[in-house]
């Protein structure tokens, strides 16, 4: 399932609109985490795959659960419920993996369950509260809260979310994709 790679797009009236950026600009793809809702702006999502069969990696995080095969290219993936400390969950047929790219980092997230997309305007993302240290592990990752109707989403930095663990299998998956061409 593509996400984000039409020229261009159909409202709702069936009327075509300039993809791009600019349609992307307020866009996040939501989805539930443990008992929390989380955004992701749709600009990272490369594309949303379903859970396949993962080469585990030894001696790293545990939330890090290896290596998959996408089409001949090698990216980690990452849980990101265990990432987030939370309990894990058992892995069933809404489970999928989405594709994100960002700063030219290719690297999945184990999904528990997609959401929808929702769009978030600027005047509705506040900053995360900081009430206490339980917090703080979970909106290391959060720049902010997204409000949609009465309920909110916590926003998610990429960046943030991936730490140089990543970052480095990162590397080493691509290096492994080079050697193969």
């Amino acid at each position: 399932m593509e996400v984000n790679s039409e020229a261009t797009r159909q409202t709702d009236n069936g009327q075509s609109v300039g993809s791009g950026r600019d349609a992307q600009k307020d866009k996040y793809m939501t989805f539930r985490s443990g008992n929390e809702y989380f955004g992701l702006k749709i600009q990272y999502v490369s594309e949303i795959i379903p859970f396949q069969a993962i080469t585990a990696i030894p001696e790293t995080a545990d939330y890090i659960k290896g290596l998959i095969n996408l089409r001949g290219k090698i990216i980690p993936v990452i849980d990101i419920s265990l990432r987030f400390k939370q309990e894990p969950f058992e892995y069933n047929d809404r489970t999928c993996i989405v594709v994100i790219n960002v700063q030219s980092t290719v690297v999945g997230l184990i999904i528990e369950n997609i959401a929808e997309v929702v769009e978030i305007r600027e005047e509705n993302i506040l900053p995360p509260p900081s009430i206490g240290k339980s917090d703080r592990v979970q909106n290391k990752y959060v720049y902010g809260i997204g409000k949609v109707g009465d309920s909110v989403k916590l926003l998610l930095d990429p960046d943030k979310l991936l730490n140089d663990e990543e970052l480095s299998l990162s590397e080493q998956a691509s290096d492994m994709n080079i050697d193969e061409e």
